[in-house]
């Protein structure tokens, strides 16, 4: 008989690795990626600026939270990232289209965005790093934290264009 641990495991490594590899397409341009600064061009054409820094922020943080989230570990923060950064593509990007992925809305986003919240608040199961550390989290608190942040990270994303220190501006 298998076991729902096992399932829910696959489920969390899979969305973790799928994050993390949307994150090195950012960084590094892999998996068919446009690298930093192809990200940060996007990104400012979406008017999120300066595109530099949150293209670096993005792709760490999908890179990061991805292999956080396959792995098990610190697993309700790793998720924080990843549901900052489905929020930002939700109302920058795919809102406006709708619903239905088939003409460029927010259902993918919006699964990623339940799937990280349901792993962020119930935890990253039986076969995690987290549970073979013996990591607990106090739940429901620490996620409840955690969707603050992200949320709070996701407004920041899409009002606040144009600060940043110099390090991150885009060349004229």
């Amino acid at each position: 008989m298998l076991r729902p641990d096992l399932g829910w495991a696959i489920l969390r490594v899979l969305i973790g690795l799928l994050f993390a590899g949307h994150g090195a397409q950012k960084l590094f341009g892999w998996f068919g990626g446009h690298g930093l600064s192809g990200t940060a061009g996007w990104l400012e054409s979406w008017n999120i600026r300066p595109g530099r820094l949150w293209a670096w922020l993005l792709g760490l943080g999908e890179f990061i939270g991805g292999l956080l989230l396959a792995l098990g570990l610190a697993t309700p923060w790793a998720v924080l990232p990843l549901i900052a950064s489905q929020l930002v593509a939700i109302v920058r990007v795919h809102a406006p289209k709708g619903l239905w992925i088939d003409r460029g809305g927010f259902e993918y986003n919006l699964v990623l965005v339940a799937l990280s919240g349901f792993f962020g608040l119930y935890g990253p199961g039986r076969y995690s790093l987290d549970a073979a550390l013996g990591l607990t989290w106090p739940q429901p608190l620490a996620f409840g934290v955690t969707l603050i942040l992200a949320v709070l990270i996701a407004l920041i994303a899409l009002t606040a264009p144009g600060w940043a220190p110099r390090l991150f501006r885009q060349a004229a």
